[in-house]
């Protein structure tokens, strides 16, 4: 038989102190049984314990307020468990972040341990290119999101247009972007014939360029590293000159959601002076 017990005997219960569960009330995830009209003391019932346990167990794993709510609320265990896996899913792409902020730390400590692997430098001439492309003025904060939803505009509009993608989708980005944190960004997908404007896509002539060229392995995150080493490479042995900075996606989320296989060239602007 349920009983009702005050705040203080439930939170011994529940392992849950009186501030969290006065929290769980306010956000609607665990309400008491009753409160005194009074006093405004909270009183539980002793059948809440196990939703208490499980709300613990829940937070105990990072899980936000709003999700547990939703567990609880979840019709069946087909719809509960969805939200378990999301929540998963989250907590491996928090892992991986993790793993690339050690790995970063790493290098910082053991500088001479990343220069160790060299960074291969290639001086390329690009012809003219005519691209389906999304331009903007973007903020750099917003660069992650404005990227990811043109890219899949760009590949969405060729699907369409029923044209096929004649090379790797590519971005410029203006010095502004880096310098002042807003700035001109294009996003491009080289297409086999024109695509008509739709939404923010349109055809568009990307002029020639000579560009030093690294690979970039790994994801977007981490690829401050290789801007540093192409930068420093560009102002001590060529010449660079103004212009944005190109990047070419060759691997990306298209091919595969592992982020340490994806594959960028980053292109540095430069004057090429000898030939091939």
């Amino acid at each position: 038989m349920a009983a009702q017990v005050p705040i203080g005997a439930f939170s011994v219960m529940t392992g849950l102190s009186r501030k969290t569960l006065r929290h769980y009330h306010e956000a609607g995830l665990l309400e008491p049984a009753s409160i005194d009209p009074v006093t405004g003391y909270r009183h539980y019932d002793t059948s809440q314990v196990r939703t208490a346990e499980i709300i613990r167990r829940f937070r105990t794993l990072d899980m936000p307020v709003p999700q547990v709510k939703a567990v609880l609320a979840a019709p069946d265990a087909g719809a509960r468990n969805a939200i378990i896996a999301a929540h998963l899913r989250r907590m491996e792409d928090q892992l991986d972040q993790t793993r690339q902020a050690v790995g970063a730390l790493r290098e910082l400590l053991d500088p001479g341990a990343a220069s160790a692997r060299g960074l291969a430098v290639e001086v390329r001439a690009v012809p003219a290119l005519r691209a389906a492309a999304i331009s903007a003025t973007v903020r750099r904060g917003d660069l992650g999101a404005w990227w990811t939803g043109a890219l899949d505009e760009l590949y969405g509009a060729a699907r369409a247009a029923a044209v096929a993608p004649t090379g790797p989708a590519g971005g410029l980005w203006a010095p502004e972007l880096f310098a002042d944190e807003e700035g001109a960004a294009t996003l491009y997908l080289p297409v086999g014939g024109g695509i008509a404007p739709s939404g923010r896509v349109a055809m568009a002539e990307l002029p020639a360029a000579e560009l030093a060229v690294a690979l970039h392995e790994g994801p977007h995150a981490d690829a401050g590293h290789t801007y540093a080493e192409l930068g420093t490479f560009v102002a001590e042995r060529l010449i660079a000159v103004d212009g944005p900075v190109r990047e070419h996606y060759l691997v990306g989320p298209g091919d595969t959601a592992d982020h340490s296989r994806w594959r960028t060239e980053i292109c540095w602007p430069v004057l090429r002076t000898a030939a091939g």
